[in-house]
């Protein structure tokens, strides 16, 4: 699986309701870059992708708080490929209409979380 040009979709968990499509725009592997074209049920969504990036900022002091603000970002969202199947792990991070992920077609090793968390530059996106 991977990038095929198509826009990636993230949706409410259980539920096939889109509240976002994330528009490749770059990448510096294995991260992908995306402007994020909102959809009715990402406003409340929102705060929760918030907080997962106000604990990343200090991740290296407190890896357990971001541990628990990201699983409640997983608990909450899942993400489709651009062929519409699930993407079985990622790691998405979104601030404002911008976003940034890693994803794998297999569950991620639970070890270093905080090394998962940020590519190896700023995970700011540029462009």
């Amino acid at each position: 699986m991977g990038d095929d040009g198509g826009a990636w979709t993230l949706h409410r968990r259980g539920d096939s309701e889109v509240v976002a499509e994330l528009v490749v725009n770059g990448g510096d592997f294995p991260w992908l870059n995306a402007r994020v074209d909102p959809r009715e049920g990402l406003a409340e969504l929102r705060p929760l992708f918030a907080e997962e990036l106000r604990l990343l900022d200090s991740i290296n002091e407190d890896v357990k708080s971001w541990e628990h603000a990201y699983e409640a970002v997983r608990n909450a969202v899942t993400l489709r490929y651009p062929d519409g199947q699930e993407v079985p792990e990622f790691l998405l991070h979104i601030d404002g209409d911008e976003a940034w992920w890693r994803w794998s077609d297999e569950p991620f090793d639970e070890q270093n979380a905080n090394q998962r968390a940020r590519p190896a530059a700023d995970p700011v996106v540029s462009g």
